[in-house]
């Protein structure tokens, strides 16, 4: 064994196995001990109508664009009243829990519709235990403890943060009223972070 070590190859191999293990450890371990954090105001085009030749992401990027550049006045008349748009309204709320002693959560997840009938989830003085490819799960149960609990869930992508405000689009052709909470879900582990139960 002693003379096998000694071999440059062999050496080499342990080398590149070390640094792979080092790698593979900092990216599972490293988030318990890093917070990531997020704060993203409110869709600035929550109140807009989308054009149909345009996504609401284009639309954000432009309104974004537009409160950047300096302010020119003009003499336009102003909107007679009662005609300013409705704004976001809330379908459903929810507190965070943690879903045991060590994945904490807190905070509030709220889904809003849109002028244009379009849904938005938004997180809110949102905080939870870090850990390793999170995901923002909406899931039909109430009241998930498991991954159990989890079938018919729709994955609305990649936890943005660990910490602080941030939103989440819907898709149109999912029926919200199907759907008791949002789940913080750990892919590699298959383990709860922590949940939302949502209700109107």
């Amino acid at each position: 064994m002693k003379h096998l070590l000694q071999r440059p190859s062999v050496r080499a191999l342990l080398a590149v196995g070390l640094i792979v293990l080092g790698a593979a450890g900092w990216w599972l371990g490293s988030p318990l001990f890093i917070d990531d954090e997020v704060d993203e105001a409110f869709p600035l085009s929550a109140t807009a109508i989308v054009p149909d030749d345009m996504t609401r992401d284009e639309v954000e990027t432009e309104m974004e664009d537009a409160a950047e550049s300096p302010v020119v006045m003009e003499d336009e008349p102003m909107p007679a009243v009662g005609t300013e748009p409705a704004g976001p309204m809330p379908l459903l709320t929810g507190s965070f829990q943690g879903a045991d002693d060590f994945h904490q959560g807190s905070g509030t997840a709220t889904v809003y519709e849109l002028e244009d009938g379009s849904r938005v989830l938004r997180f809110e003085d949102f905080e939870v235990t870090n850990g390793p490819d999170l995901h923002v799960l909406l899931v039909p149960d109430g009241d998930p403890s498991d991954r159990d609990d989890l079938t018919g869930y729709v994955d609305l992508g990649s936890l943005k943060g660990n910490v602080g405000n941030q939103n989440y689009e819907i898709p149109n052709d999912i029926d919200i009223s199907a759907f008791g909470s949002i789940v913080i879900y750990c892919e590699p582990f298959h383990v709860l972070f922590a949940s939302a139960s949502l209700t109107p």
